[in-house]
């Protein structure tokens, strides 16, 4: 009896010291650091709220990190040498699972239109150039009046869209799929009669506290403020509730995602570098159902003549382009990464870029900027559409910095002339290569199937279009590499995607 009482006074005593060294454990949330309480009131209300991880967006595939064999898997038969293969390594990162479609597209305007009223220009630069469809020895008419407007090729790519429009539809879609996140969570209920020119929802421009009350209902959702005794405030960074910026993938993140080479990977080893987006040296399905084998993976031009396959027995049916969600997935759950349309990425073309970049989301483009300013350090003024007006760093303020020095790092480490300024991409003279020249990647509807293997690389100036060149979305992914799940230190468990194949209609 007596060593009973002694093992619970014991005890007593074990759970006192633990609740001691354990202060952060309780029901109350302290700071670990100083012992002060967060989200109190009493002491100054720094938060420190649950986080669940970012949101998969509207349309986006997780594609988790890794590295991978970058570069050409096919023989060079233009013989430019300009992706010869290196390891790389990119971030996880999500992916639209399809090409933007003409619907898609199409809403976009359509929103320019309806708010810019001041503003017809914006709605007009932002229509796709629908001659891009003529061809001075094909009769394709019918593809400049229907393509993009006629509902029977809604669901198919857009394209006549050049880098720069498709960059700015990307920047529209953060506001607005912020904006839909707003309302949902009865933060901002969506306030449709005032949205008139710049008097609409801009993600930077409200995180910067910069977005007219007038324009925007204050909802039951708004976070608490706990610096004030009832007070509630607008939603910040820190409360993780709005999605980081969809914008172009970048080549290194698109060619790794177009690999797809999760369905080759045993252990910690890639046992198969793909030549295209699946398995095998065909471009016929050589595996599943039977009724599927022998049959196309993608739509590309097979001949000189033949576009999709002769009446009764077409090949892949793609005589132009075909629907966003054609084929079958690769093993990312991403479709047509091969074929289809080519696509914009992010990247400033340069032949000798396996050279120059980083080996960790690798990427040529960066122009870095700076929130515009006056004298008092407060923001100076925003644009005719609403819009934060941003300005390229200075080297007067990075002169004590190591990792950059000027804004415009396109053409860092470009060979030079004489040890001088003056660059060996003479424009017009030598070469066509500028700083507007944009990588595009994959295959289209009109190209051989060496296009389609995901190395190979061309490029266009930015402010031009193409029939056939189309683009998908991407964003980053913030946090843990492996998304939501909480086996964060464990191998990323198999999802089935890609296992299961979609027949083409």
């Amino acid at each position: 009896m007596k060593r009973k009482k002694s093992l619970i006074a014991l005890s007593s005593v074990l759970l006192a010291a633990t609740l001691l060294v354990m202060p952060s454990c309780g029901k109350k949330n302290k700071s670990s650091t100083t012992g002060f309480g967060y989200n109190d009131r009493k002491w100054g209300g720094f938060e420190n709220h649950k986080y669940k991880g970012q949101e998969t967006g509207p349309g986006l595939v997780l594609v988790p990190a890794g590295a991978f064999v970058m570069g050409t898997a096919e023989q060079d038969v233009l013989y430019e040498y300009n992706n010869v293969e290196r390891k790389a390594t990119v971030n996880s990162f999500y992916m639209d699972e399809t090409e933007i479609s003409n619907l898609q597209y199409g809403e976009y305007v359509y929103w320019l239109q309806r708010v810019f009223v001041s503003y017809p220009e914006v709605y007009k630069k932002a229509l796709p150039d629908t001659l891009a469809w003529r061809s001075r020895l094909a009769f394709n008419e019918p593809y400049v009046e229907y393509y993009f407007r006629h509902p029977a090729y809604k669901h198919y790519p857009v394209v006549g869209v050049s880098w720069l429009q498709a960059t700015d539809f990307a920047a529209w879609r953060t506001d607005r799929v912020n904006e839909m996140i707003l309302d949902r969570e009865k933060i901002h209920p969506y306030k449709d009669i005032k949205m008139v020119d710049q008097d609409n929802f801009n993600t930077k421009t409200y995180l910067a506290n910069q977005y007219d009350p007038a324009t925007r209902k204050k909802g039951k959702g708004l976070p608490k403020d706990y610096r004030t005794k009832k007070g509630k405030r607008d939603v910040a960074v820190k409360d993780g509730i709005l999605l980081p910026e969809y914008r172009l993938p970048t080549e290194a993140e698109w060619e790794y995602a177009a690999q797809g080479a999760i369905g080759n990977s045993q252990y910690e080893n890639t046992d198969e570098k793909r030549i295209y987006s699946w398995n095998d040296l065909t471009v016929r399905m050589t595996h599943g159902k039977e009724k599927n084998r022998g049959k196309i993976m993608a739509n590309f031009k097979r001949d000189k003549g033949d576009q999709g396959g002769i009446a009764s027995q077409l090949n892949d049916a793609g005589f132009i382009t075909t629907p966003v969600d054609s084929y079958w997935p690769n093993d990312y759950g991403l479709y047509n990464m091969a074929g289809n349309v080519s696509e914009w990425v992010k990247d400033v073309y340069r032949p000798l870029s396996l050279e120059d970049m980083d080996d960790f989301n690798s990427f040529r483009g960066n122009v870095y900027t700076k929130l515009k300013l006056d004298d008092y350090g407060e923001i100076e003024e925003k644009d005719s559409l609403g819009r934060l007006i941003f300005v390229p760093v200075t080297l007067d303020e990075n002169i004590n910095r190591r990792n950059y020095k000027a804004s415009d790092n396109i053409g860092y480490k470009d060979p030079t002339l004489y040890n001088n300024d003056e660059q060996q991409y003479e424009y017009g003279v030598t070469t066509l290569i500028n700083d507007k020249a944009r990588v595009y990647k994959g295959g289209s509807w009109n190209d051989r199937a060496y296009w389609m293997s995901p190395g190979t690389r061309r490029w266009l100036d930015e402010n031009l279009s193409t029939s056939t060149i189309g683009f998908r979305c991407a964003m980053i992914r913030v946090g843990s590499p492996i998304g939501n799940s909480k086996k964060r230190n464990k191998t990323l468990p198999s999802s089935g995607v890609g296992k299961s194949r979609k027949k083409f209609r």
